[in-house]
């Protein structure tokens, strides 16, 4: 934890992990990924950044590069688990349930192992859907259905 004086303010920034929420029937669809369920998620690290781990796949930025997050829910269960690209856009998904997960939207399109050209955005299937999308500030977008 470290405190920084901001305006005669003290704000205490602390690392805060969110966790996949995993639908542990589908735990063989994701072990070939070397999921870790205990470490593997998003982190929002103290010094500015997210990073978002899923078994041998990392994607990591600073937060100044994110513009906001939305909830999406009730994917198709045979697309929505692992690590994929969208196929309607650059879309990455670090997908562990077809229930709902949060997408993150980047100003600046972040690499990944899959596309070296990088991301606009990045859904992952956490298990606090709305604290993950409070602390990135939310988005002017609603919560929409996904197909």
């Amino acid at each position: 934890m470290r405190l920084e004086a901001t305006d005669a303010r003290i704000v205490f920034k602390v690392t805060e992990h969110f966790g996949y929420a995993i639908d542990k029937r589908y735990l063989p669809v994701l072990l070939p990924f070397l999921l870790r369920p205990a470490r593997d998620g998003v982190t929002l690290k103290d010094e500015g950044s997210l990073v978002a781990t899923f078994g041998l796949f990392k994607i990591a930025t600073p937060l100044s590069n994110i513009t906001g997050a939305h909830i999406t829910w009730n994917y198709r269960w045979w697309t929505a688990f692992g690590v994929r690209l969208s196929s309607a856009d650059d879309g990455l998904t670090f997908g562990t349930n077809h229930s709902g997960g949060v997408c993150i939207h980047f100003v600046e399109r972040v690499p990944s192992l899959l596309r070296r050209s990088g991301h606009s955005a990045l859904t992952v299937t956490v298990a606090d859907l709305e604290g993950l999308t409070n602390a990135l500030g939310g988005d002017k977008e609603s919560a929409t259905p996904s197909a």
